[in-house]
């Protein structure tokens, strides 16, 4: 059943690749540009400016090259180390990940400065993917990258979900939130979206650059208090936290800004498309399968256990495919070395129990869970009596050993598209 696990991943991920979702997205003619069924006029004299971050943009600037074979293409689009790719038009630039460092500094800074002398008729694709958040980094006034690299890694360990940890990272940049969009000033700002959140929510996508912003500085303080971060967070980014709130810093664009009228957003690429194309796999393997939710949140643990217990309960056909896409959490309390998709697969094989005919596989559709060459990772009966001391290892955040000495790891490389999590499991 693991050949079949597999084969339903990779095909989840291949229908989410940017080669595919661009060409479905971007037509061309002398006169136009047309995305997602909207045009927008152009002047063959002038380029279509083309920027963009996050794990797939190097990905989704090749497949504009592709798109728009005839355009004069120009700008610069950042993503991961060891996410690059060969781009002849667009520069690409490759920076820290989950961590932000002095490369996305530097790329962000050059990208501001490309941006803002972009002229009123001209187009701009702005390629929007998870890891923006990261790759497309600055700091605020008076802070150092250093203290908001202290801040990124407290956030990602503090059990925050996605939503929380960009309402902070929003109000700690000049250029998240919205803020990018100001700094241009073309009449169609056209930004072309992979979603990695769950809901699709286009102000959290990314940190939101070129969107309008609901979040407020109240807000990012609240995820603070919640998270009790507040002693941890370096004195300048708690101090830059209350002026905003005590409204001495002008807060993130807010819906209804006029800069807005003239920005467009378009989902190309979505959890529930690669959902969909993974049931499909699984239907043509045999399997009666089940689509269980696309919007799967919460502890990696707590997810775990629901979906084992859904498993050894299951009284319909056989055999059968559940599915599940969203996003886990981990509260990183351990010194272990792991990732959400394996923790979340370690603890489900404990629940099973060893049980005959059932295998769990969780894994990232970016190819990355935490900081492992790993995606995520299979948990059968085998793998669970192969592997030793499971429940010591979960208890450690350990999972990745542990799933190396017993032959569970899915490991892809970079899969250059990024939609968030897939769970699989097949019962026979």
């Amino acid at each position: 059943m693991n050949t079949d696990a597999i084969s339903i991943f990779n095909s989840a991920v291949n229908a989410v690749q940017p080669a595919t979702l661009i060409q479905q997205c971007i037509q061309h003619d002398a006169d136009s540009i047309t995305i997602c069924g909207q045009s927008f006029p152009r002047s063959a004299a002038r380029p279509i400016w083309v920027f963009g971050a996050g794990k797939a943009a190097a990905a989704m600037a090749q497949a504009v090259e592709t798109a728009l074979p005839d355009c004069k293409l120009q700008g610069l689009v950042i993503t991961k180390y060891g996410h690059e790719l060969p781009l002849q038009h667009i520069r690409l630039a490759t920076a820290g990940h989950p961590i932000p460092d002095e490369n996305g500094v530097a790329a962000t800074l050059l990208m501001i400065e490309m941006i803002t002398g972009v002229q009123a008729d001209d187009i701009v694709l702005f390629l929007l993917s998870g890891g923006t958040s990261a790759l497309l980094a600055d700091h605020p006034p008076g802070a150092t990258l250093q203290e908001m690299q202290t801040v990124f890694d407290l956030l990602l360990k503090s059990g925050a979900d996605i939503h929380e940890m960009n309402t902070v990272r929003k109000h700690l940049s000049g250029v998240k939130g919205g803020q990018l969009a100001l700094l241009t000033n073309t009449q169609a700002l056209c930004t072309i979206v992979l979603s990695d959140v769950v809901g699709d929510d286009l102000h959290v996508i990314g940190s939101g650059p070129t969107v309008p912003d609901p979040s407020t500085f109240a807000d990012a303080m609240a995820v603070v208090e919640k998270y009790q971060l507040t002693d941890l967070l370096p004195l300048s980014i708690y101090l830059h936290l209350e002026r905003g709130c005590a409204g001495s810093i002008s807060e993130t664009p807010k819906p209804g800004h006029p800069r807005f009228a003239h920005t467009y957003t378009f989902l190309a690429g979505t959890n529930r498309i690669a959902l969909e194309a993974a049931a499909n796999e699984a239907i043509q393997l045999g399997y009666d399968t089940h689509i269980l939710t696309s919007t799967l949140t919460g502890d990696a643990i707590a997810i775990a256990h629901s979906l084992a217990n859904q498993a050894k309960a299951w009284t319909g056909k056989r055999p059968a495919c559940l599915l599940a896409g969203g996003e886990s959490t981990v509260t990183v309390t351990g010194k272990g070395l792991g990732g959400r998709n394996q923790q979340l697969a370690l603890a489900a094989g404990i629940a099973l129990n060893g049980q005959e005919g059932i295998t769990f596989l969780s894994a990232g559709t970016d190819g990355t869970d935490g900081p492992t060459d790993a995606a995520g990772a299979i948990a059968d009966a085998t793998v669970m009596q192969v592997g030793k001391n499971a429940q010591e290892h979960l208890d450690q955040q350990n999972a990745y050993p542990f799933f190396q000495n017993a032959g569970g790891l899915l490991i892809t490389g970079p899969t250059q598209t990024n939609v968030m999590d897939i769970i699989i499991i097949l019962l026979v």
